[in-house]
């Protein structure tokens, strides 16, 4: 039993055989145990006590079942767990029910000695939970944001504005090109918060076709559509107590955005098919790599969602702007594909640094990311030379003192060459292009219009 942590485990089943059994079974196992025989009587004795764990039969009597109570318990109390005990015959519920969030699940007949071994491995998950929270407070106490490597004051003031916002429930708008790192910012949010202990869900909005999106919202019930063939929660179920990260925002079609915004004004949803009103407990984080003041000036993006999503405006700076990073990174990155793909220490020679760090980096991280990683792959020494850098980077534009034009003209100017040189690389292959510059296909489309690139 984990050291200096209180472990209180709730049975509930309604046969008083197996909840004496099991109780007497885990008495000297945890801390307090305590029985329930129906999830009425459950979520009573729940409410008013401090259980870290409820173990629960799949088949009760009233309305409600186990799995009923997996999502409750997840519902009022995140860090808490289940375990879910089911007859043979329903073992498909039972996977349901840790899709919901349980822990793990026992068929019948119930192995005491399995159901002591399931419990110690909660309670050590549990304690290892602690500690990463923990771990994760110190941090926000010392002001240190991890997995975000960087000095330059461009991205120690985005850092300031996550350290001041974290700690509210209030939605953030995140900006920023492609590639810039607005997830990994999403997550330093979610990760110094007080839902750190919740769920982090990110959905990309462009990856999705308009017909499967509100299902993925909002989850949907069985028979609701060809292919439901049972009933699926969606981000915001399954975002409970935590953060719903929601990526390329401005790719949302209209119908959707006017879902999203009854639910961010209510607070309350329904499932596709269903009529059980669900409550919204997820704070949003949004993030776009286009201008969206312009698509509400435009139209395409309604005025009143995006008041609801801007109520805390991140900027995140693009590589550019940032280059006595680029070192660093650089580092970073080498050291962790080397271990990754078994490769010895390497280390870039002065020149193919320099070189490095005064790319333009149309791309942002995630392009100089890739650069690293096929070096470390294909470098046959240990000290990476400018004839080894790929050939787009050698001969390709580079930024200088002779670009004109406002910093928004001259990004868009390299945002052109980058496109475009992708497009020609696949062969105008928009799946393959898309991916490769880390967007949707469907901002591709976007961008191909904007630029004339056919």
């Amino acid at each position: 039993m984990p050291e200096n942590l209180p472990f209180s485990v709730l049975i509930v089943d309604d046969e008083p055989n197996i909840r004496s059994g099991l109780a007497k079974g885990l008495v000297n196992e945890v801390d307090f145990v305590d029985t329930a025989s129906s999830v009425n009587e459950a979520l009573e004795k729940f409410d008013a006590g401090n259980f870290q764990l409820v173990i629960t039969d799949v088949r009760m009597p009233g309305e409600r079942n186990g799995l009923d109570l997996v999502s409750l318990v997840q519902q009022r109390k995140p860090e808490t767990t289940s375990i879910v005990i089911t007859a043979h015959g329903t073992v498909e519920s039972a996977v349901e029910a840790m899709k919901r969030g349980a822990f793990d699940f026992i068929t019948k007949p119930v192995d005491l000695n399995l159901i002591r071994q399931q419990v110690s491995k909660a309670a050590e998950h549990y304690r290892l939970r602690n500690e990463n929270l923990e771990l994760r407070s110190k941090l926000a106490a010392a002001g240190e944001i991890s997995g975000i490597i960087g000095n330059c004051g461009a991205l120690q003031e985005v850092l300031e504005q996550i350290r001041q916002v974290a700690p509210t429930d209030a939605t953030v708008l995140i900006q920023g090109e492609s590639g810039t790192g607005k997830e990994l910012m999403a997550r330093a949010i979610h990760d110094l918060s007080n839902r750190a202990g919740g769920p982090f869900v990110a959905m990309n909005l462009g990856a999705l076709p308009e017909s499967l999106l509100e299902s993925e919202l909002f989850g949907h019930e069985k028979g609701s559509f060809t292919g439901a063939s049972r009933q699926k929660p969606g981000c915001f179920e399954q975002a409970f107590g935590g953060t719903l990260f929601l990526d390329e925002i401005t790719e949302i079609p209209t119908k959707s955005q006017v879902d999203l915004l009854r639910v961010l004004e209510t607070g309350y949803f329904t499932r596709v098919g269903g009529e059980q009103v669900l409550r919204s407990d997820a704070r949003i984080v949004s993030a776009t790599n286009r201008n969206i003041q312009e698509l509400v000036e435009e139209g395409t993006f309604r005025e009143d969602l995006y008041y609801r999503l801007n109520i805390i405006p991140i900027q995140v700076p693009p590589l550019r702007s940032r280059r006595e990073d680029i070192p660093l990174l650089i580092k970073h990155f080498l050291d962790h594909f080397c271990l990754r793909h078994h490769r010895p220490s390497k280390v870039l020679d002065s020149a193919a640094l320099k070189l490095l760090t005064e790319n333009a980096w149309p791309g942002n991280i995630r392009q100089l990311r890739n650069v690293i990683e096929r070096l470390v792959i294909t470098s046959v020494s240990e000290e990476i030379q400018v004839k080894d850098l790929p050939a787009e980077l050698t001969r390709g534009p580079k930024e200088d003192s002779t670009l004109k034009g406002t910093l928004i003209e001259i990004a868009e100017a390299a945002e052109k060459v980058a496109i475009a040189q992708a497009l020609t690389t696949n062969d105008f292959h928009r799946e393959r292009t898309a991916k490769s510059l880390g967007i949707s296909v469907r901002t591709l489309h976007y961008k191909m219009n904007r630029y004339n690139l056919h």
